[in-house]
């Protein structure tokens, strides 16, 4: 297993990770919601923390896992990577290199099919 994100960025250097600003949105308004609701900031940032591990993680092989199922007819199907209580979701965009580019981050209890 890589120990640093240098190590990381070397396994990855076939993809390019991308983050949509509606995915920005999303992790920005959890983040804000654990240390102002939640009166925890030291869990906001191990939340940043996890989720861009699970990213890096992830970029080494962002095709292999099932896609998500979603009710609407999409030209690049989704991925899904759990966070905690939190859903990553993905698509992977041909070309060379390939793109691994987030849409959202949700709250796992929502209604997924409702939105994504």
């Amino acid at each position: 297993m890589p120990k640093s994100l240098t190590d990381y960025a070397n396994n990855i250097a076939e993809i390019i990770l991308s983050y949509l600003p509606l995915f920005r949105d999303n992790l920005a308004e959890a983040v804000a919601y654990i240390p102002d609701t939640l009166q925890n900031e030291k869990a906001a940032n191990q939340l940043i923390d996890d989720v861009e591990e699970a990213i890096l993680q992830r970029s080494r092989n962002p095709e292999s896992f099932e896609p998500y199922r979603s009710r609407k007819n999409r030209q690049y199907p989704y991925y899904r990577i759990y966070v905690k209580n939190f859903v990553v979701c993905y698509v992977v965009l041909p070309g060379c290199p390939k793109t691994m580019e987030m849409r959202r981050f949700l709250y796992s209890g929502r209604n997924r099919q409702t939105i994504v």
